[in-house]
């Protein structure tokens, strides 16, 4: 995207913010609530219509993009997006009959743990699972290009292991990956590239070597972001 504008009232959530992703890599975008983030990933996803600028994913404006680019890209939300009644298994089954060469089903859900709860409906998952099933439904398609907005808020240190894991090899399966999270230590672990925003703007966009410099990743960001509380 490039100088995307996007606001709500008299609140800016976006002001000209340029950044991008790359087949074959994590982009791990960092930045404090309300910076901006979730409304770039809703954009690049084409739930929302910007007000200004471009934005192209595959080579296609996502707002209003048809069903053929759309079963292209993964969506993992903050909130899920999940059917509530629906059993989280037989939701991958459906989902992996709407895309040409899914995953295998019961590899990932039991690689994820989510075989364990397989009939409990999504209503009675704590939130940890949730983010698996959501993670899982994100990834059943083998997209070519991934948004997963914190896909390891609320997990347990094995699991935030495995998801690591998984979303490093849908990078190297050439998937252009992005992953919106709150983690240093995970943005060390995940990222070919970092992507800081602040209120609205991307103010760093970089490898991590040339984002975090010699002061390390978390130093680098309470310097650019200091003061900001949105």
């Amino acid at each position: 995207m490039r100088d995307v504008r996007r606001s709500f009232g008299r609140t800016v959530a976006l002001d000209g913010l340029t950044w991008g992703a790359r087949p074959g890599e994590v982009t791990c975008v960092l930045g404090p609530n309300g910076a901006g983030k979730t409304t770039a990933v809703e954009i690049a996803t084409g739930l929302q219509r910007p007000d200004g600028g471009t934005v192209q994913v595959l080579g296609t404006a996502p707002w209003g993009a048809d069903a053929g680019h759309r079963a292209r890209v993964g969506v993992m939300l903050q909130d899920g997006g999940l059917p509530q009644s629906v059993r989280p298994v037989a939701l991958l089954r459906h989902l992996a009959r709407l895309w040409q060469d899914p995953a295998d089903v019961d590899a990932l859900a039991a690689r994820l743990g989510i075989d364990a709860y397989a009939t409990t409906p999504v209503r009675r998952l704590s939130g940890g699972q949730r983010q698996r099933v959501a993670l899982a439904a994100a990834l059943i398609g083998r997209p070519e290009v991934a948004f997963l907005d914190e896909p390891t808020a609320g997990l347990d240190p094995h699991a935030r292991r495995e998801v690591h894991a998984i979303i490093r090899e849908t990078a190297d399966a050439g998937t252009a990956t992005v992953v919106t999270t709150h983690s240093f230590e995970e943005a060390e672990r995940l990222a070919d590239r970092i992507v800081v925003i602040v209120a609205g703007r991307a103010v760093a966009d970089g490898t991590l070597a040339e984002v975090a410099g010699a002061r390390g990743l978390e130093e680098t960001y309470f310097a650019l972001t200091d003061g900001e509380s949105r």
